[in-house]
């Protein structure tokens, strides 16, 4: 006599940050679901998550779509960075065409605090217009894809990012070449060193990356902080800031 053997529920989790690393690690070797983390493949040598891996571009909301069914994933968990916000549209249409539940996994913003000298702006152009009325030497952390926007500015630029950042850089500008997390002791002693007047940043979120932010209240240096992309919405689209939420929502939704 066969056995039928139950087929394993699929969850896809759209990855690439320090919450979908470990969201994986939590849910890897559940019984009865597969685990596949998807990163987008933009990074050389990205920390890879636990369990089962795909790296590289669905190629739009089609392909995604096309990739949910034939892989006859039951759940998405969107764990991406918050500005990647091109992924996050394409997963809230893919997923209202499969009919396939979807839920943003999206921590929480950064918060001014007493003492902090932070400038919001909406966009990198913004935050470039407003550059030469704050400092002379920014400190620039904004990842390597954008540093264009602040190309044609003559100001002095320490550009940290975890890879080289895309041309045009701006024309006195030195890269350094780091991945976090860091310390607040570290970034203290590198505005310092460096003689940052100025810091730019996103609000990324997160504690990786903090640290620049106290230091940079420390020693009174002002900070343009770019605002979240909003969150698109959609029927059945559920958000949640924890990776802790994260699992439940996936276990209760796959073995409730």
């Amino acid at each position: 006599m066969s056995v039928l053997t139950p087929h394993p529920s699929t969850l896809l989790v759209l990855g690439g940050t320090g919450e979908a690393r470990r969201l994986a690690g939590v849910l890897v070797g559940t019984p009865g679901m597969r685990v596949v983390s998807s990163l987008a493949g933009r990074v050389k040598a990205p920390s890879l998550p636990p369990g089962e891996v795909r790296i590289g571009g669905f190629g739009g909301t089609a392909g995604l779509a096309q990739w949910l069914r034939d892989n006859r994933v039951d759940a998405v968990v969107d764990a991406t960075h918050p500005f990647a916000a091109r992924i996050t549209a394409h997963a809230v249409r893919a997923c209202a065409m499969t009919a396939t539940p979807l839920l943003v996994l999206s921590r929480p913003g950064w918060t001014a605090g007493p003492g902090d000298l932070w400038h919001w702006v909406r966009d990198l152009d913004e935050a470039a217009r407003l550059l030469p009325d704050l400092g002379r030497r920014v400190f620039l952390t904004t990842g390597r894809q954008e540093v264009a926007a602040f190309a044609d500015l003559d100001l002095w630029f320490l550009v940290r990012s975890v890879e080289p950042p895309d041309p045009p850089v701006p024309r006195r500008c030195e890269v350094l070449l780091a991945r976090g997390p860091f310390t607040v002791d570290g970034e203290r002693d590198l505005l310092e060193r460096h003689r940052i007047d100025v810091l730019v940043t996103k609000d990324s979120g997160g504690i990786m990356t903090a640290a620049k932010l106290t230091a940079a209240r420390d020693v009174r240096v002002p900070v343009v902080v770019q605002r979240r992309p909003p969150l698109p919405s959609g029927p059945g689209v559920e958000r949640v800031e924890t990776v802790e939420d994260a699992a439940a929502w996936a276990q209760q939704l796959l073995h409730g």
